[in-house]
């Protein structure tokens, strides 16, 4: 018994060791993937544009829906629009007199697909 927890203990540090290795600066995330991905995060961060981003991912939607979905002013949602567009999150297309809205970005659209699952 004493024989198989010293084996086990020494193949968890060789095992520890061995992850440590390939944790060197050529498998970590480069600093300005990091960076881009906090900013992203940060941006749809805000609770109005994540229940933006959650309405949307479903289907295309335009300001009016929006705001009277989130009991928002049209003001207040097309600033948030505005921010998640410029930030290449969304991206609109205008179909008559309206511009829909959709989620461009394939990492955020992952991670609020996610949610409905949680």
């Amino acid at each position: 018994m004493i024989r198989s927890f010293k084996t086990m203990a020494l193949k968890k540090v060789l095992i520890t060791c061995i992850l440590c290795i390939r944790m060197d600066d050529q498998t970590c995330c480069a600093d300005i993937i990091i960076e881009t991905y906090a900013e992203k995060l940060k941006v749809c961060g805000h609770p109005v544009r994540l229940k933006i981003l959650c309405l949307i991912e479903k289907e295309e939607a335009c300001v009016m829906e929006l705001w009277k979905c989130l009991n928002q002013s049209q003001p207040v949602v097309s600033q948030h629009l505005a921010v998640l567009k410029e930030k290449g999150i969304v991206d609109s297309e205008i179909q008559g007199n309206k511009r829909f809205y959709s989620i461009v970005d394939p990492f955020i659209k992952s991670i609020v697909q996610s949610l409905g699952t949680v």
